[in-house]
């Protein structure tokens, strides 16, 4: 088995770089693991099933360790070292990095879902609409400033220029049409900075579905502090849409840009499907975000 470290040098918390995680890892017992760059895909050849990938990065950083870990069946590690990382969030990781270096040590590991849009997979979150302003106009300057909350900020910026757009969003549970501000498919149970996606977890075999109509900007904000102190979906509700299904598609009048895990993957119409249980990540076990959290996790 070997131990490999990618470390993005632009991920957020530049205070959590290559040589911080050597000293936890070396603590833990992890000495001069084969470190590496993304952009090398020399060592991309020689990884393999048993192997482990340690990312330190952001959502973005982490999905392209994801993706290799799928083709080769290593085990992915996630090092929390950008601005959101809600993807660990669904992990149960330890707070302290010592602790987290331990417990890669130890392998104690979980199988998770990812979502396939058919040209790629992400972990966390698809967006369409509002939501894609972050990856779109987040500066690195102002990320590094305001850290997670650059993503809030940027949506508060724009939000009353938003009448929305038409779409048609299919999944398991129906099929509902509107004018919406955002279309948001989650593979897990936190996006934006540790937003909750209630009744969500990243290994129930489901894509959450959340749309969002256009409404006055304090309607928004009252539906969203509910949803998130409630931590549980409104049966009722006229600003928000919650659906859930392994298959979701989402069709716009005109062609509009969707991100996921950070990155632009290209335009509407998006199908996305769930892939359970298909990657195995170092993690104490699964956050399910609901009205009464708890761990779900399934051990490898």
């Amino acid at each position: 088995m070997t131990y490999w470290l990618v470390s993005n040098p632009n991920a957020g918390d530049h205070g959590c770089g290559r040589e911080f995680w050597l000293s936890h890892l070396a603590e833990a017992g992890i000495r001069e693991p084969r470190c590496c760059r993304f952009g090398d895909p020399d060592w991309q050849e020689e990884l393999g099933a048993g192997d482990v990938l340690m990312v330190a990065g952001g959502d973005g950083s982490v999905n392209h360790g994801a993706h290799l870990c799928l083709q080769t069946g290593a085990t992915l590690a996630i090092l929390p070292s950008g601005t959101a990382n809600d993807f660990a969030r669904n992990l149960d990781l330890p707070e302290s990095p010592a602790s987290l270096c331990q417990l890669i040590a130890e392998g104690t590991a979980q199988r998770v879902d990812v979502a396939d849009f058919g040209q790629g997979i992400y972990l966390n979150v698809a967006h369409v609409g509002v939501g894609t302003l972050p990856a779109l106009e987040a500066g690195k300057a102002e990320k590094r400033l305001l850290g997670r909350f650059s993503y809030g900020m940027n949506l508060l910026r724009r939000v009353n220029a938003r009448r929305g757009f038409r779409a048609r969003i299919r999944c398991d549970q129906g099929v509902v049409s509107g004018r919406w501000l955002s279309v948001a498919v989650a593979n897990g149970a936190f996006f934006g900075g540790g937003s909750e996606i209630p009744e969500s977890s990243a290994d129930d075999g489901c894509l959450s579905v959340v749309a969002v109509k256009p409404r006055p900007l304090i309607e928004l904000l009252v539906t969203f502090v509910l949803v998130q102190l409630g931590r549980q979906s409104p049966r009722r509700a006229s600003t928000l849409v919650h659906l859930k299904g392994r298959h979701c598609v989402i069709e716009t009048g005109k062609p509009k840009t969707v991100t996921a895990d950070g990155e632009i993957i290209g335009k509407t119409p998006l199908a996305v499907t769930s892939r359970p249980a298909s990657l195995v990540v170092i993690g104490r076990g699964i956050i399910a975000a609901g009205a009464e959290a708890q761990l779900s996790g399934r051990r490898q």
